[in-house]
């Protein structure tokens, strides 16, 4: 594979990508930070051992974005009041099955609050297995666990979601922003 089709290849699946590190990550500073190391390793990646380059790149930012969740739970500063997920700007591409769920703007907020409560680890058996549609048993591989406990933590997850109350609206801020 030339540089040119390494390069094209990424870009194809850089909507992908984003998209994935985002509902992960929570940031799209940080989904784009993870997306450029993604990049960086696939630039030194040994590309004819390489079978579905979909598949081996979005391991790459599941398990940087895994890193990047463990790592901030011990370094979390004590924040005052509720966490709100950073907008986003530009949307991803239609191939995101989780857009289709969470299509309203109101939706994707509330959605990534109930994400922001999880384990690193439940987060991403969820988001990868529920939003994304990867196997269970790359999940595992991501994870570095079995496919059961992949299957565990997921169904932990969606319980947590589903136990989750949607957040209260704020009178007055649909005052304010006329919501």
């Amino acid at each position: 594979m030339t540089s040119a089709q390494q390069v094209d290849e990424f870009e194809a699946l850089r909507p992908h990508l984003l998209a994935v590190a985002y509902r992960l990550t929570g940031t799209f500073a940080d989904a784009e930070d993870v997306v450029q190391e993604a990049w960086l390793r696939w630039n030194g990646a040994r590309h004819d051992e390489v079978r579905d380059v979909r598949a081996w790149l979005t391991t790459v930012v599941s398990r940087l974005a895994l890193d990047r969740l463990r790592s901030a739970v011990h370094r979390r500063e004590t924040y005052v009041g509720q966490w709100l997920p950073e907008p986003i700007v530009t949307g991803f591409d239609g191939a995101d099955p989780l857009s289709a769920v969470v299509a309203s703007e109101d939706a994707r907020y509330a959605a990534m609050v109930v994400l922001e409560r999880l384990s690193p680890d439940q987060r991403v058996a969820f988001v990868l297995h529920d939003g994304f549609g990867v196997p269970f048993s790359d999940v595992a591989d991501v994870l570095g666990t079995t496919e059961a406990a992949a299957r565990q933590l997921a169904s932990r997850a969606r319980r947590a979601v589903a136990a989750d109350p949607p957040p209260e609206r704020d009178p007055t801020h649909d005052e304010v922003v006329g919501g």
